[in-house]
């Protein structure tokens, strides 16, 4: 459900931690899912902030990506996180698909596609139409470095889409903080390669 800071959820059980709240909710239990809500609500703030400034053109209110993010964490099946980074790096792919679909959308409207499906209005209000291009090109480039180097684009979209620390990439991906800055230089040259410059990572 949508979050409200006015009716928060209630609080989890004393000495409850996120990765025992994130075990309950793999086991399908709806009420541990919403307990996580006053814990993780402010750091999910701060990384919607750091995506969306990190997305060309992107105005969306960040209390806005984060409520539809979490719609679709609500909605998730199955999942199964290990503890606080490893949902936070869930969190932050899920905001960028939020950010890719809208901008498809939005191209599809231009193009004369989904007249009937989506209005000009629905469809990315917020971003210009000289950003669109943009959003989805460097979302294709993230997929192709996807198929090359899964670990360097889970390393990119952590660290420089979700927020995340180096320190808390390395947590999410259970590799030494070494291994995460050598892999992230050498995807971010990939990725300035695929379009054109530096990224401004």
């Amino acid at each position: 459900m949508p979050i409200d800071r006015d009716s928060p959820a209630p609080p989890p059980p004393p000495g409850e931690d996120v990765s025992a709240l994130l075990h309950r909710w793999g086991d399908g239990d709806p009420e541990a899912f919403d307990a996580l809500v006053p814990i993780v609500y402010d750091r999910l703030r701060e990384v919607a902030r750091q995506l969306l400034r990190r997305t060309p053109g992107a105005s969306l209110n960040t209390t806005g990506l984060v409520h539809e993010a979490w719609l679709k964490l609500s909605a998730a099946d199955q999942v199964v996180l290990r503890d606080r980074s490893h949902f936070l790096a869930f969190a932050s792919r899920v905001m960028r698909n939020v950010l890719i679909d809208q901008a498809r959308a939005r191209q599809a409207v231009r193009r004369g596609g989904m007249r009937e499906q989506v209005s000009l209005d629905a469809a990315t209000p917020w971003l210009p139409d000289d950003a669109l291009d943009a959003v989805t090109d460097l979302d294709e480039a993230l997929r192709r470095l996807e198929q090359l180097a899964p670990r360097q684009m889970q390393m990119l979209e952590q660290r420089y889409f979700g927020g995340l620390t180096l320190e808390e990439t390395a947590e999410a991906l259970k590799v030494s903080l070494a291994t995460v800055k050598r892999e992230l230089r050498s995807a971010r040259a990939w990725l300035a390669s695929q379009l054109g410059g530096d990224p401004a990572f």
